[in-house]
């Protein structure tokens, strides 16, 4: 395991050099970290700033009791030129603008800390191959108040580039995310996955029974469509029709039960007292009550068990 470390720390100081980052802007334990150190840069970024600059010393980076936290000069290099000049910028730059580092000489001296755990699948992720960098989502000089790292305030950081989903969550049947009970994290993970769309599990079903653990079986009778992809039925960030359905029962149902007594296309015209459409298209009889399969729950009045059964005479997902 140490060898593996060391195997990983030589590589970030490589691609550090590639990139033409100091070197020791990307290893924390080579400059001055204590507020000694810092104060080379603090003595002009003071309270006087534009930016709160001082406000890292009320976050995790800024704790000088913790030997892990960084000095100043550990992620911003030891900057000589600026120092010199303070028309030249420092060697790495955070953030956005014409004089912000390049996206991947920041993401190299965030990861020479960060590039264990959710962080391990970063290279090659959707979001690193669109060329976003951390502070694309986090911010570290802002009193240890990234928006990101809250659960109820981190999915206007995700919707400000997501805007679709945005949307969807306002519908009538979603995740409780508007409420600050479930974040965008509780299912992606942003810094990459071994999962497609940047699950935090290897497959769509694994990470939906992360909560709804009744729904994983095994079961004596199996739905297909339910053991294959959750998202068959469902789509997660939002819908019209509850539970979170694609399609309203029958319809829905449907779609892949098109023989027995499921194969007529029920129509919407079909309410209680009212004119029964059949399936041509002719006006039936008034007053009629329109089939069980388009009452109450539709298909779901006898078929309750749609994710499956574990009863013997379950075979139809009705016991």
């Amino acid at each position: 395991m140490k060898l593996l470390q060391k195997i990983v720390g030589l590589c970030v100081l490589l691609a550090a050099a590639t990139f033409g980052v100091n070197a020791h802007a990307a290893d924390a334990t080579s400059v001055d970290r204590t507020l000694k150190g810092d104060a080379v840069c603090t003595r002009c970024h003071d309270e006087g700033s534009d930016k709160a600059i001082l406000s890292v010393y009320k976050t995790r980076h800024g704790n000088k009791a913790d030997e892990r936290s960084p000095g100043c000069q550990s992620c911003h290099g030891s900057s000589t030129n600026h120092l010199k000049d303070k028309a030249q910028s420092p060697d790495v730059v955070f953030g956005k603008g014409k004089t912000a580092s390049d996206a991947s000489v920041q993401n190299t001296t965030c990861i020479s800390c960060h590039q264990a755990g959710k962080r391990s699948h970063w290279e090659g992720s959707q979001h690193q191959g669109q060329g976003m960098a951390c502070t694309s989502c986090h911010t570290n000089h802002n009193g240890g108040n990234d928006k990101v790292l809250n659960k109820a305030t981190q999915p206007e950081v995700c919707f400000t580039c997501h805007k679709t989903e945005r949307a969807q969550t306002h519908r009538i049947s979603t995740h409780p995310i508007a409420a600050g009970k479930m974040a965008c994290s509780d299912c992606h993970n942003p810094h990459g996955s071994t999962g497609p769309k940047l699950l935090v599990k290897n497959s769509v079903n694994e990470t939906c029974y992360t909560c709804h653990a009744e729904k994983r079986g095994p079961f004596l009778w199996e739905h297909s469509p339910v053991t294959d992809d959750c998202t068959n039925c469902h789509t997660p960030h939002g819908s019209t029709n509850t539970p979170l359905l694609k399609t309203r029962a029958p319809f829905l149902c449907q779609q892949c039960h098109s023989g027995d007594h499921g194969k007529t296309l029920y129509s919407g015209g079909n309410l209680p007292s009212g004119n029964v459409i059949s399936v041509n298209g002719a006006q039936g009889v008034a007053n009629q009550s329109p089939p069980a399969q388009l009452s109450g729950r539709a298909c779901m009045n006898c078929h309750s068990l749609v994710h499956g059964s574990n009863h013997p005479a379950g075979a139809k997902l009705q016991r």
